[in-house]
Order: structure tokens, then sequence, then C-alpha cells
């Protein structure tokens, strides 16, 4: 028997919908990253990008556990000297949480221009409206949301 390989010809993408409401961060990128990346798929090749298109919204509901809103930093630095900002990530989920969702996902990924590709494929909003409704996506219930 043969072992079966994807190639890119082949590939059928889908959309998904996830409602990003009192999911912790950390279980809702890894369940993203797994999507954009196809392991969620049957025919799954590490070498092809074999992902679906997500959509996240609600991401303003999002939970981080512990003290992380008050203790975890964000960080950007511009690139000269002394020209590093840090921003708490409770002043960060107040004004861009679909930044931070952003970038745990993109934490997520292979750090390749393969995980570069597969991180376009998915569509943050901060609310309940999205503007891929021309899509149809289709609702996904993630494991971990919490009560």
């Amino acid at each position: 028997m043969k072992t079966f390989m994807e190639n890119p010809a082949n590939v059928e993408r889908k959309w998904f919908l996830v409602d990003a409401s009192n999911m912790p961060l950390g279980r809702l990128a890894s369940q993203v990253a797994d999507i954009l990346s196809g392991k969620n798929k049957p025919n799954y090749t590490p070498h092809v990008d074999t992902g679906d298109y997500v959509v996240i919204v609600n991401t303003d509901k999002v939970v981080l556990t512990g003290k992380k809103l008050v203790q975890k930093q964000f960080r950007t630095h511009s690139g000269y000297i002394g020209g590093l900002k840090e921003t708490d990530y409770g002043t960060m989920m107040a004004n861009h949480s679909d930044r931070v969702v952003l970038k745990a996902v993109k934490g997520m990924l292979p750090k390749t221009v393969l995980g570069r590709k597969q991180a376009t494929r998915c569509k943050i909003y901060k609310g309940a409206e999205h503007e891929q409704t021309a899509q149809n996506p289709t609702k996904v219930e993630l494991k971990g949301a919490r009560q």
C-alpha cells in the first residue's frame, strides 16, 4: 500500500466560524492553529498547506486565567535604541483584543513561510458581526469553553 501525499492542487478549503466567548486564550489559539494548518483533516501533509479558513468573533470576551491581565506584558520594539514599549494584557484586551488573539494564534503556527501563509487565512473580529457571511462559515464548537 502506498502512502498518500496531498498536493496543493487537490486541497479543498472550508470556512469555519469560532465564537471566542468564555474561551481561555491559549486553548482557543491552539485549536484554531490546528484548523489553520489542517491537522484536523485526515489528509494532513506537513509540507503542504492543507488548512482551512477561520473567522473568530467576540474576541473581547476571551478569558485570561490567573493574574495574566496584570502581570503579563505585551512587548513591541521599534528597532531603535530604547524603543521597547510594554503594555499589560489588561489594557490590550480592553483596546485591541483582536491583536492579542492574532498574536497567540501566530505563536502556535510554524515559524516558516508556510506558517505565515496559514496565518493570513485567520479573520478576527471584536464583536459578533463579521464580513464573511457570503462564504457561509460553518460554526465550530471548540473544547474548553468556561461556563
